[in-house]
């Protein structure tokens, strides 16, 4: 069977007549009606029934259109897929990350990306540490934001783009809201609201109150920093989150301290797959949050 035969079909099926198939096709009739011939007799079916000067579909004739139509039409998204693949002024770039980057980073860097190349497409998938090298690994996104990048993981590379401080976030008129900075050890008789386990940043905030010398007193546990944010504005409890977290505006929100003991950072690293190139569309968006890291790095020295 040869894709031709599927065309040529598709096309018959859809005008009901083989002369008015030909025309649109730019082929003799009897090119149509030999490759339609050649297709009943390899099936061993009849696709067509004479009906006046037209022809008409039989029932298995329609039952195959439908698939004919389906492997015509996954053909031809390919071909666009391949185009796109090629072209770095089109196509999609698939882009996971951590929830507490879309607040504000991912908009950032994919609104100036999309000044100087604005038919690319983007689609989003935010997940947890695990779930994101998952959807790497398994090609659902091209790139992804991770904190912290994995070490030695089978079909992942990457780089440390970003190393961000976290800050105390403590309830408003809350003794220390008005300092400076703090040590975290100021901390240790408060109760903390933070992620729950599978999320990066629980572990680097336990850890930190372990490097101070006490445990958290856990009151609550959250998915998203908006809820951590929101639950320590109103006054449930203290947390430390990185600044990326905290653009937010509106008269609900918690106060923001620095902590000068111990310093507590997170990296983020930018991986992809190893073992295959990247779409170069999603290869010019990497080097690009590369060199803006790379710039704004320099700009902060």
């Amino acid at each position: 069977m040869e894709l031709r035969q599927l065309y040529y079909f598709v096309k018959v099926a859809n005008r009901e007549h083989v002369t008015r198939a030909a025309e649109e096709l730019h082929v003799a009739q009897s090119a149509v009606s030999r490759q339609i011939h050649q297709l009943e007799e390899e099936l061993g079916v009849k696709l067509f029934v004479q009906k006046g000067r037209n022809l008409q579909l039989t029932p298995v004739g329609q039952l195959f259109r439908k698939r004919a139509e389906t492997i015509i039409g996954d053909l031809e998204r390919a071909v666009v897929e391949i185009h796109e693949f090629m072209d770095p002024e089109h196509g999609e770039i698939r882009l996971g990350f951590p929830h507490s980057l879309g607040i504000h980073l991912i908009p950032k860097v994919v609104a100036m990306f999309r000044r100087a190349h604005p038919n690319v497409r983007f689609r989003f998938k935010q997940g947890m540490y695990p779930s994101l090298i998952k959807d790497v690994i398994k090609g659902e996104v091209d790139l992804a934001f991770i904190s912290p990048l994995p070490e030695k993981v089978e079909h992942i590379c990457g780089d440390v783009v970003l190393t961000e401080k976290l800050f105390a976030i403590l309830p408003p008129g809350h003794p220390l809201s008005d300092e400076t900075s703090i040590e975290l050890s100021q901390l240790k008789d408060e109760s903390f609201v933070l992620f729950r386990d599978g999320y990066s940043l629980r572990p680097i905030v336990w850890d930190a109150c372990l490097k101070a010398g006490f445990t958290p007193q856990i009151a609550f546990e959250g998915e998203e920093t908006d809820t951590i944010r929101g639950l320590v504005a109103a006054g449930m409890g203290v947390s430390l989150l990185p600044e990326m977290a905290l653009f937010q505006i509106g008269p609900f929100q918690p106060a923001k301290v620095e902590i000068s003991s111990p310093e507590v950072s997170r990296t983020i690293g930018l991986i992809h797959r190893s073992n295959e190139k990247l779409p170069l569309v999603a290869k010019v968006f990497h080097q690009y949050l590369l060199d803006y890291f790379s710039d704004s790095l320099s700009g902060s020295k």
